[in-house]
């Protein structure tokens, strides 16, 4: 296993190279990386078992101090590591070197310190009960671990969000089971080394490699594991919902979105423009908390569109190790396909494009990689397939609108319920529509901004359940009541 490219399982302190295996491939340019070694039901069953051995026993009978001392030395240990994270995220998703070194591996190691300071601090509740005799009783609430935890973490932003995920479940005393996409699994197998340099005991952490649902099932429905939480889909969300309906286990689900931004009149038109082409092109769109509608008003409508144009024009396409770039490709052929369809069921439903639409040409490597132009599209009815249905790509759908009312419903109008965006300098009215959008997150004149304590999620198709600060430790948690008879003398 000298090649460092090739990526195996990681169950019980020991790397496994299993039977089978597939390829793992750049993006930029379609070229193999390497090796990723499938698990199988029995090594996932392994996992399960040491994973609960060592919230029993090892893991499990640390105490809080213990184990948080140890997740620092994992975020000081990937600190040391960083540009091999950035390396290795750069290959999975030819993602911009800029994104990686400034937002996804440092706030993928800020995770751990994060969550590990923050259950130093997790609190209980504590009730003096009165009796109709007289007597009282102490009632006061402990804070247990699950138990052992499944991590199921997607391609967009495998690091920050696998970790996201990670740390306050291990830091809340869990074993957990780690399966991250197999499109993007190189950042999780460099954790796991990690994991396994600083002494994390063996069956606190392990790493499961594969693709199908035949792997996901068997973990999500697995009778050993405690909870399930996913990043991903809300197609696979409710796969596993029902998966792991059987086993009544708790679920904390971060889906898709149909993401809207808001722009107004008395918006800093320039601050929009540019705000409103981050949040549509980062990442080539590949983020659940892009915008893919825009609902401008209607006396800035034009000028808003001209300026989105200039700034999606102005992007630079290419090789994510080049500091200009901002957008690399997207993450398979596969998704580009999907996206590409997209854009012509754009076009089919009569769509107007005012940038893009198609696949940028280099006549070198790159036309074997994954790439796609940024797009602007207008003209098309709210109830379009293209302005429901989630994209996953670099799109946005412009659209005019006139007043308050109208455009709250129709933003509103839609079965994800993930994040928004708000461009005014009007204070109250910041505060007035923010309000009423029926969305988890909404930001006001920026956009993905995240505080690590604020609660995180969606809601409707969304995802179920708040991630972040006391809401993850919550759901990592299991609050037991203890009741003291207090006698009377």
């Amino acid at each position: 296993m000298s090649n460092i490219q090739d990526l195996y399982c990681y169950v019980d302190g020991e790397f496994v190279e299993t039977r089978q295996c597939f390829d793992n491939i750049n993006p930029v340019d379609g070229s193999k990386i390497g090796d990723i070694y499938q698990a199988d039901k029995p090594l996932i069953d392994q996992a399960v078992h040491a994973a609960r051995h060592a919230q029993q026993h090892s893991w499990g009978k640390m105490t809080v101090n213990q184990r948080c001392a140890l997740l620092h030395k994992v975020a000081d240990r990937m600190a040391e590591r960083e540009q091999e994270f950035i390396d290795a995220e750069m290959r999975d998703t030819g993602k911009s070197l800029h994104q990686l070194k400034t937002i996804d591996i440092p706030r993928g190691t800020a995770n751990f310190r994060t969550f590990a300071d923050m259950v130093k601090f997790q609190g209980g509740e504590t009730f003096i009960t009165e009796q109709a005799n007289g007597d009282k009783a102490l009632n006061y609430t402990v804070n247990k671990p699950l138990g052992v935890v499944a991590i199921i973490s997607p391609w967009n932003l495998p690091l920050l969000l696998a970790t996201w995920k990670i740390a306050p479940a291990m830091a809340c005393g869990n074993s957990v089971i780690v399966k991250p996409s197999e499109e993007t699994s190189s950042t999780m197998y460099l954790l796991a080394q990690i994991m396994d340099e600083v002494g994390i005991p063996k069956g606190a952490f392990n790493l499961i490699l594969g693709r199908g649902t035949d792997i996901g099932d068997a973990i999500t429905a697995h009778t050993g594991i405690n909870a399930v939480t996913f990043t991903g889909a809300s197609k696979t969300g409710k796969h596993i919902m029902n998966s792991a309906a059987n086993t009544v286990k708790p679920l904390s689900f971060e889906l898709g979105g149909k993401n809207a931004a808001i722009v107004f009149a008395d918006a800093d038109l320039a601050k929009a423009v540019k705000g409103v082409a981050r949040s549509t092109f980062t990442n080539c769109g590949q983020v659940c908390l892009c915008t893919e509608k825009v609902y401008v008003q209607r006396s800035i409508f034009a000028e808003f569109v001209d300026g989105l144009k200039r700034e999606a024009e102005n992007i630079t396409i290419g090789y994510p190790t080049d500091e200009k770039v901002f957008m690399g490709p997207l993450v398979s052929q596969a998704h580009q396909q999907k996206v590409l369809a997209c854009y012509q069921l754009a076009k089919d439903e009569g769509a107007t494009f005012i940038s893009g639409g198609g696949v940028p040409k280099f006549n070198d490597e790159r036309d074997n990689g994954y790439f796609i132009e940024p797009t602007i599209i207008t003209d098309l009815d709210d109830t379009s397939r293209t302005n429901q249905e989630e994209i996953f790509g670099p799109i946005c759908h412009v659209s005019v609108f006139d007043d308050e009312d109208e455009v709250l419903q129709r933003a509103n109008n839609t079965e994800y319920g993930l994040a928004a965006s708000i461009w005014t300098e009007n204070l109250s009215r910041a505060h007035r529509t923010a309000a009423q959008l029926d969305v988890g997150l909404v930001w006001v004149n920026t956009w993905f901004l995240r505080d690590l304590r604020t609660p995180f999620g969606g809601m409707k198709l969304s995802g179920v359940g708040r991630e972040g600060g006391q809401h993850s430790l919550g759901f990592y948690s299991e609050p037991s009541n203890v009741c003291i008879q207090i006698d009377q003398q």
